[in-house]
């Protein structure tokens, strides 16, 4: 595989996503810069995991199955918090961005099995998840397909990504996240590594939803009437 930065990518998704969110929930999304920023958020992370699934040793070292309890446990952690901030349009749905990734990482993993009944159950499972999850059925498939680029190396792929990523602008009515191209082409261009915290971006996401939902309580009690 080649070289990519992954740490970096994934720190610079985590600033977007918090600078986002800050805009959306406290902010009432005034900022139109943190809005279009945000964008790239989310094709940043869908990036740094397909790319860590496609590694040889994925499937025999059980790599899927800790990645999709990790991600399914902080995102169920994640929810009340998430629904509270009025991340949703009816109850609970969608389930918030950690469901999308895991949708991904339960879909690869059936992929990477490589049997028909398997595969068909991806597709189903593709289908299922799309309607449920934050950023929908695009998202999905764009994951997917930057893991199969990196399996298989063929452009078809690569082409299936970029196109699911320009699709997102059915949702986020930009094509902002199609700027995740050029930040994944400099920050693989920097030749320096970050630590890698095991924990710390899977528990970031409850824990940032939490503290931007004190701190939008903290400041309504004190007359702070512009979320509304």
């Amino acid at each position: 595989m080649p070289y990519r930065n992954i740490e970096l990518i994934k720190w610079v998704a985590l600033f977007l996503m918090v600078g986002d969110h800050i805009n959306k929930y406290l902010l009432n999304e005034a900022s139109t810069l943190l809005y279009c920023a945000g964008r790239v958020a989310m094709p940043l992370f869908c990036y740094c995991l397909a790319y860590n699934l496609a590694r040889p040793d994925t499937l025999i070292g059980g790599v899927y199955s800790r990645t999709a309890i990790r991600l399914f446990i902080f995102g169920v952690i994640a929810t009340p918090a998430y629904i509270l901030l009025g991340g949703v349009f009816d109850d609970w749905w969608p389930l918030n961005i950690l469901f999308t990734l895991f949708s991904i990482c339960v879909i690869c993993y059936f992929l990477d099995m490589r049997k028909c009944n398997y595969a068909f159950l991806a597709y189903l499972l593709f289908l299922i998840f799309g309607a449920v999850v934050e950023f929908w059925w695009p998202a999905i498939a764009m994951g997917v397909s930057i893991w199969l680029y990196y399996k298989e190396g063929r452009g078809m792929y690569l082409f299936l990504a970029l196109l699911s990523c320009a699709l997102l602008a059915l949702i986020n009515d930009n094509f902002y996240a199609l700027l995740a191209v050029p930040v994944i082409s400099l920050a693989s261009a920097l030749r320096f590594s970050l630590p890698r915290f095991k924990w710390m971006f899977y528990a970031f996401y409850p824990m940032h939803l939490y503290l931007i939902l004190a701190l939008r309580s903290y400041l309504m009690s004190k007359g702070y009437l512009f979320f509304t």
